[in-house]
């Protein structure tokens, strides 16, 4: 019997396990952390074996093939033996993939991944569509194959997830953008990540479409050095000769594989970066066949995505947003962009190698106030100190949301747009929206 072995047993890894043991596989999960009461659950139901705080190597290293989940670095010591061993290390993405024939929308991007997927899996669910919700958000692609089958699935994908991807294939891929992220792990190398990200084209045929933003510098560049075999559906601020989808005269207007226009008025989402998040998902609804009537339909009912200018409410005359979500500069960069009134900015984390000049004219332009939060905020105070605008220093939420009441005035925004990673402070992106919120509500 071939031998599985998954390393972490998050929503992927348990996912993968349950999945594995189903197809028949010898099946062991061994995860550094605590597992969670849920996963130990699920792993003791189906009868797989599990150990947490450690990683035994004679249990882990005699395996066919390992999963890894995405957050486990290659620099990991057990991970490195298991290559040096010659183990295949693959994705729970790439692991579920064999084992269903449904259709798949993948969507990655340094920046709106998760509000474009979301969108994406809206407007299929408005279409009447049989889709599932995988990848970063919503539920384990492999837990659903295995339990669960649907015939789409709408994944959004992480460089993680895509450099641990060989057969898997997308039947409509969505490349958003690609900026500085995550450099910490791919050796401070922008091409490393670039090719990180451009793997979500990998085994596309001309069955298939690759939707991608045309004004990115650096896609558009990549795209030259590849032999794409797939549909290009690119979209755009306005119309060029290869737009598939554009906006003009206050419209927005996809041009294939189907004609279709409505109103930018009327779509639900709000801000520059959010145009490209929506002409995006129409593509993708369109290349998978749904009407125009569902389409105009999502673009107009969609709610939005938690932790991603998240409007939180408003307090003596103070807007809160909660923008948990942007871990990195380019996304922040969005965020500021969009306000229109007075910002106090919550900026700080684990940086992952940010180059913060690029907020300068946009922090002169747009803030009152400046709010560092983090365990260390040197870099935060080398970067912005000298422009003038006042500042505080803040080592927890609690700290955090008081020295925004205090600086910002009636009629201003706070917004908490970190930039950075959250693991400093807090369990995780969600866990620091989650704590914001909650501290303003009180």
């Amino acid at each position: 019997m071939k031998r599985i072995v998954i390393l972490g047993a998050g929503e992927s890894g348990a996912g993968a396990a349950v999945l594995a043991k189903k197809e028949g596989f010898d099946v062991f999960v061994s995860d550094m952390s605590a597992i969670s009461d849920k996963y130990k659950k699920m792993l003791d139901d189906r009868a797989i074996a599990w150990e947490e705080g450690r990683h035994t190597e004679e249990l882990i290293l005699n395996a066919d093939e390992i999963i890894k989940s995405p957050g486990i670095p290659d620099t990991a010591p057990v991970v490195r033996k298991a290559k040096e061993r010659g183990i295949g290390i693959i994705s729970e993405i790439e692991f579920a993939g064999r084992y269903t024939d449904a259709r798949m929308v993948c969507i990655t991007g340094s920046n709106g991944k998760t509000t474009t997927t979301s969108l994406i899996y809206h407007i299929f669910r408005e279409a009447g569509i049989d889709a599932g919700l995988a990848g970063n958000i919503g539920r384990s692609l492999a837990l659903q194959v295995a339990e669960e089958p649907h015939e789409w699935y709408v994944i959004e994908l992480s460089s993680f997830q895509l450099d641990n991807m060989y057969d898997f294939r997308a039947d409509i891929a969505v490349l958003l953008n690609i900026t500085p992220d995550h450099l910490d792990r791919y050796d401070n190398s922008m091409q490393n990540y670039t090719d990180a990200k451009m793997r979500i084209i990998r085994n596309q045929t001309s069955a298939d479409t690759f939707i991608y933003w045309s004004g990115d510098p650096i896609v558009s560049r990549e795209i030259e050095r590849y032999d794409i075999e797939a549909m290009l559906c690119p979209f755009s601020d306005e119309r060029e000769p290869l737009s598939a989808a554009w906006l003009a005269d206050g419209r927005y207007v996809i041009d294939r594989p189907t004609v279709f226009s409505m109103p930018t008025a009327e779509l639900s989402l709000r801000g520059r970066h959010n145009m490209y998040n929506s002409m995006a998902a129409g593509l993708a609804a369109a290349s998978a066949g749904i009407s125009d009537e569902a389409i105009g339909r999502g673009l107009r009912t969609f709610p939005g995505v938690e932790h991603r200018l998240e409007r939180v409410g408003t307090v003596g005359g103070v807007h809160y947003v909660n923008d948990s979500k942007a871990t990195n500069v380019d996304a922040c960069y969005y965020a500021l962009e969009s306000m229109t009134t007075p910002v106090v900015l919550i900026v700080g984390g684990r940086d992952k190698g940010n180059d913060y000049s690029v907020l300068r004219p946009l922090i002169s332009e747009k803030c009152v106030g400046l709010v560092y939060l983090g365990a260390d905020n040197a870099k935060l105070h080398a970067s912005f100190d000298d422009m003038g605008i006042p500042v505080s220093d803040t080592h927890s939420m609690a700290e955090c949301v008081e020295a925004c009441r205090r600086m910002a005035r009636p009629g201003d925004t706070v917004l908490l747009s970190p930039c950075c990673a959250s693991f400093d402070l807090f369990r995780n992106m969600e866990d620091r929206g989650e704590q914001f919120k909650r501290l303003v509500t009180q």
